[in-house]
């Protein structure tokens, strides 16, 4: 009796949490499609009163001129770019500090780096902001003064250039990588490295050719995160890259997708307001596509 008592209010217990599961599920499906609505209904009318080719290939950006021009592609670019450039600088760091923390790290050092990590995820951005502002940026003046000393053609940024906003970004991925590659190394089965010494394998040897393979999906996890973490960042870049819509090269004052929208949109109406939601609309669709891409590659190495 006391048997068939136990059994239905556990098979009480699974409905429930069935139920409670299949609702949490649906309502982040829904918050995803009403996002993705309302950014196509907000973002598609400005693309048929501008146009497609010239919003999305037009260089000139003068929202406010008389006639006003809409041109961002230099900003798509310098989203690219600066993702890229700051994906090419974070992933190996985090990755190997990872490989640091979880297999080469004295207990005591790694207890004292760990908490180190932690916090840096803690920090608002808005702080890393004010840190380039004032550490990196002044470094970065100083050098733009060396390379471009006597030139007239340059336009001095004070350091507030694409450079500087990479190296930002840059460290902001870094926490994310480093835990999530970690918790992923520290997943691969034991027996697996234990087989590798066992068969004459050095621990170098070990680690990049049987743990990192074997912790690939969740390293690939971490990077489509560190993406996600450096081409939505607003209030940082906005700071440290100046914000101006130039070629993004790496001595230009440059304006990212996201610090596009953030600093017009307080003062922004119209159409000019229409074209910021379009922007918008870019970054959702950049952002969607590299995550479809990356977790392609994903499923591929797993089959």
């Amino acid at each position: 009796m006391t048997d068939m008592t136990d059994r239905h209010h556990k098979s009480t217990v699974e409905k429930i949490a069935q139920i409670i599961f299949t609702v949490c599920a649906f309502f982040a499906v829904l918050a995803v499609a009403s996002i993705t609505i309302y950014m196509f209904a907000n973002g598609l009318p400005a693309l048929t009163q501008v146009g497609l080719t010239e919003l999305l290939f037009g260089t000139v950006w003068k929202p406010t001129a008389d006639p006003a021009s809409y041109g961002i592609l230099y900003v798509i670019l310098t989203s690219i770019i600066g993702t890229f450039l700051a994906i090419l600088l974070g992933v190996p760091v985090g990755v190997l500090t990872a490989v640091f923390l979880a297999e080469v790290a004295p207990k005591k050092l790694a207890a004292i780096i760990k908490p180190a990590v932690e916090l840096l995820a803690g920090i608002p951005s808005v702080i890393y902001g004010l840190l380039g502002l004032l550490v990196l940026n002044p470094i970065m003046y100083k050098l733009e003064l060396m390379i471009f000393k006597g030139s007239e053609t340059h336009q001095f940024t004070g350091g507030a250039n694409l450079i500087s906003a990479v190296l930002v970004l840059a460290v902001m991925i870094l926490p994310t990588v480093i835990n999530i590659s970690e918790s992923s190394i520290q997943a691969v089965p034991k027996d697996l490295k234990s087989a590798s010494l066992a068969l004459g394998a050095s621990h170098i040897q070990t680690i990049f050719r049987v743990i990192l393979p074997a912790a690939k999906s969740g390293i690939i996890t971490a990077v489509i995160l560190g993406v996600g973490r450096a081409i939505g960042e607003a209030m940082a870049i906005s700071l440290v890259s100046g914000s101006s819509v130039n070629i993004p090269l790496p001595f230009n004052s440059v304006r990212f997708l996201t610090t596009a929208i953030v600093s017009e949109m307080g003062y922004a109406s119209g159409l000019h307001r229409q074209v910021l939601f379009t922007i918008g609309l870019v970054l959702f669709v950049f952002i969607m596509l590299i995550n479809f891409t990356l977790n392609s590659v994903l499923k591929r190495e797993e089959e």
